[in-house]
């Protein structure tokens, strides 16, 4: 699965632990379910879908990286991988389904009734060399992941996506969720992982999800009483330096084209754009 992944969407990180915990232990709150499509031995398609359990917008559900190996496409693969999917989503009375989809693809997508939404940017930078160590400013510190208590870095991690744009609000994720998704991610890498402190309160983060030499910046973000003071671009750039140090060569991540404050602090730090997908919209009966 992990090899597939890897050649569909060169961009997104997530290792065989994580991949295999994601398989075997999905939390029970999004009825998360998933199918490959095999040919001679070989996972040739993947497609998963699961009710969104971290928005209150009730009967919403997700189908999540649908993609089939280039060399068995044309071959209904794709098509049969969809049907299951959204059969198991309407089992669950899901009414209203996301899915996100290459921008080649989206022509597949509107013939399957999925209309596009918001578009999404993949965005990549090379660790070599590392970015250098920030100076924060007096009265911040800048600390790893790895001896904080996990429920106020998840506390810090809801205040923060306060406000991050998208097709439904993220106001609804549950600690245990946040535990089993974040923490508890057999990739999530403590000591790169950083979060900014303000006499006492953590007001900023960025997280790191590795594979190898490979990560994934899984979620940047400043509490909203402090934003506009450069805390997310500090934060990232201590995160980063942090991974390179650790091995790290290649750092990904994506933003929805309407995050232009994101997008910015990604553009001083040196990412380019790698890829694009859309946030495609489709209701079920």
């Amino acid at each position: 699965m992990v090899a597939l992944r890897s050649l569909v969407h060169p961009y997104l990180v997530r290792g065989v632990a994580s991949t295999r915990q994601m398989i075997a232990q999905p939390p029970p709150e999004e009825d998360w379910t998933a199918w490959v499509a095999e040919a001679d031995g070989l996972i040739v398609g993947w497609a998963s879908a699961y009710r969104n359990a971290h928005t209150s917008v009730p009967d919403f559900g997700d189908v999540s990286t649908l993609h089939v190996h280039p060399e068995h496409r044309g071959r209904g693969i794709g098509t049969a991988l969809l049907t299951a999917a959204l059969d198991h989503l309407a089992a669950l009375r899901v009414r209203r389904v996301r899915t996100w989809v290459q921008t080649g693809s989206l022509p597949y997508a509107q013939r399957h009734g999925f209309t596009p939404s918001r578009e999404l940017r993949y965005s990549a930078l090379d660790l070599r060399p590392a970015p250098p160590v920030p100076e924060p400013p007096a009265g911040v510190r800048l600390l790893p992941l790895a001896g904080l208590d996990p429920y106020q870095v998840h506390l810090l991690d809801a205040a923060a996506a306060v406000g991050e744009p998208g097709d439904v609000p993220v106001d609804a994720t549950s600690y245990s969720l946040w535990r089993s998704e974040c923490w508890d991610n057999p990739g999530l890498d403590l000591e790169a992982g950083t979060v900014a402190e303000v006499d006492g309160t953590l007001v900023a983060l960025s997280l790191v999800k590795r594979d190898s030499d490979r990560m994934w910046s899984d979620f940047t973000a400043t509490r909203p009483e402090y934003r506009g003071r450069g805390l997310a671009r500090l934060t990232k750039q201590a995160a980063l330096h942090r991974a390179a140090g650790r091995g790290v060569r290649t750092a990904y991540t994506s933003n929805d084209e309407a995050n232009a404050p994101m997008l910015a602090v990604n553009t001083r730090l040196g990412y380019r754009p790698v890829a694009s997908a859309w946030s495609c919209l489709r209701d079920l009966p």
